[in-house]
């Protein structure tokens, strides 16, 4: 058989149990950009956190929030955010980790991801109206 043909087969089926693995975690989503590290990282403890996603009403107004405002870390963490939806339907987004979840109603989403970049960060939630209303946090990580 050609040579070509062989390399490309292997790279094609190590590609394909690849994602069929990291399928067998529903509900836990890796940055691509920081996957590698998060692989390397595994044995070491990550930085946990648990929140709400959730609507309030204020004078009959809808109010989308988190329960966390604030997440604190350091540059290097591995960081792991369980967010579980109990109101309303809402997602997960952090830009500058290339994080983005949908945080399907009372199902916890775990996503993860390595604090490779210092500063403060939004995470928020991208349904319409979401975010201008309130619905977001920062992310800060020191070092």
């Amino acid at each position: 058989m050609n040579k070509k043909f062989l390399m490309g087969f292997f790279a094609l089926a190590v590609l394909a149990i690849a994602g069929f693995a990291s399928l067998q975690q529903p509900g836990v989503f890796t940055t691509a950009g920081n996957a590698v590290m998060a692989t390397a990282n595994e044995n070491r403890q990550a930085k946990e956190f648990a929140m709400q996603s959730f609507v309030e009403f204020e004078d009959g107004k809808p109010k989308p929030q988190f329960s966390l405002k604030e997440i604190t870390v350091n540059r290097g963490d591995l960081v792991r955010i369980k967010i579980t939806t109990t109101i309303g339907t809402h997602n997960f987004n952090l830009d500058e980790f290339n994080v983005s979840a949908e945080t399907p109603l009372n199902q916890e989403t775990v996503v993860e991801f390595v604090a490779d970049k210092s500063g403060d960060f939004i995470y928020y939630c991208s349904k319409p109206g979401h975010r201008q209303n309130g619905h977001w946090g920062t992310l800060k990580v020191s070092g």
